[in-house]
């Protein structure tokens, strides 16, 4: 077959490339005008400046990661087939790891297909193809993913900052079978209710599981403040766990119904409450009413979804840990979570420091928490690793 050729920059790193890097920058390759025409999304073999082969990669010159590495082979078909094996080895781990399928399923760039993430809802499947080459080749991924999995319905979730950045529309579409409601998840004891098609991302924040399983640990007859709790996140899982009351705040009406449906699902709507609003607002209003939890959970959208954003985003997190602390009971516990790529976890953590002293309280660090095992990283691309939760209990 015959296919576009791209070139590295004689300065670019192709030994990133070689160990396991899979981005090209939009710097770091010839961009004569034989590759400014090719389409969004083509598939071409790149080379490094001495014209030596690195592998099959697919090119968006209207991105700033120009190019993706898909494979070694520079003459891999990238067929239903293709999809398959990639979808096999990443469902073997998930099986592996879990008895019910309800997990996420592909992890981007870490499951080998990079720009796509599918997260398994039992007998439905939600696709998020956030790169050019990911929509040209919805079909044959669709194909793949229910041959692997034997899903029924399959949701394509066209939505979020990384798709615009691709240059691609937003769209929300059932590509196959259908949906009536939404579909009820088994998690950590708690039961959480996903909407697949009007949800946030694909409906369920899977990521925090471990995170959400910690904390219930800590509360056990104690009261609750989950704040952004989307569809019921810690509080629903605090509940399970033994906690005697919680309080559940977010934005967004429709995610705090689906967390009530959850919490009345499972058992546990008497001990469950909810309250709309902004989650800075809330947070100085009970402040201000004097009101105390033994554990308070901070989980809030990224602050700092990339650099540009990052001085902003620290300043956001300090604010955010110097209004929730004084809300701790004594001996109580505050769980603090970014999931900011660009704000590391040191930066992170030094931003949750200041503002829990600023809101006079100290702090013991007892735990730090990442994405669960469903959400593998690359090590060679540290933005596969973006989650952060910690857990401090404050002194009296």
């Amino acid at each position: 077959m015959t296919r576009p050729t791209v070139r590295l920059r004689p300065k670019a790193e192709a030994r990133a490339i070689r160990h396991g890097f899979p981005w090209v920058y939009a710097d770091e390759l010839v961009t004569d005008r034989r590759t400014q025409a090719l389409t969004p999304g083509t598939l071409a073999v790149l080379e490094d400046s001495e014209r030596r082969v690195l592998g099959l990669v697919t090119v968006n010159v209207g991105s700033k990661i120009i190019a993706r590495m898909l494979d070694r082979d520079p003459e891999a078909e990238v067929d239903a087939d293709w999809f398959a094996a990639r979808l096999g080895r990443a469902l073997a781990l998930r099986e592996r790891l879990f008895d019910q399928p309800f997990y996420r399923l592909v992890h981007a760039e870490a499951d080998g297909l990079p720009g796509i993430v599918i997260d398994r809802f039992g007998e439905a499947a939600v696709i998020q193809p956030n790169a050019a080459w990911a929509e040209a080749h919805l079909p044959a991924l669709e194909e793949a993913l229910v041959r692997v999995t034997g899903v029924t319905t399959v949701v394509k979730n066209g939505t979020g900052r990384s798709r615009g950045l691709e240059g691609l529309p937003e769209e929300t579409v059932v590509l196959r079978g259908g949906l009536s409601a939404p579909v009820p998840v088994p998690m950590n004891g708690a039961t959480y209710m996903a909407d697949l098609t009007g949800g946030q991302k694909t409906g369920l924040f899977y990521d925090q599981r471990p995170n959400h399983a910690f904390a219930a640990r800590l509360c056990c007859g104690g009261s609750v403040l989950d704040v952004f709790t989307h569809v019921g996140g810690f509080a629903l899982a605090a509940l399970a766990g033994g906690a005697e009351r919680a309080l559940a705040v977010d934005a967004s009406g429709p995610a705090l119904a689906l967390a009530e449906a959850g919490a009345k699902l499972a058992g546990l709507g008497e001990r469950f409450e909810t309250r709309q609003g902004d989650a800075f607002q809330v947070l100085e209003a009970l402040g201000a009413d004097g009101a105390r939890f033994d554990l308070v959970i901070c989980d809030p959208p990224a602050f700092a979804p990339a650099k540009p954003a990052l001085e902003a985003g620290l300043r956001a997190y300090e604010r955010l840990a110097r209004l929730a602390a004084p809300l701790v009971a004594p001996g109580g516990y505050l769980v603090l979570c970014s999931c900011s790529h660009a704000a590391d976890l040191a930066a992170f953590r030094n931003a949750s420091a200041r503002g829990i002293g600023r809101g006079g309280r100290r702090a013991q660090l007892i735990h730090t928490g990442f994405a669960g095992p469903d959400h593998p990283i690359l090590p060679q691309l540290a933005e596969s690793g973006y989650l952060k939760s910690l857990f401090f209990r404050l002194d009296g």
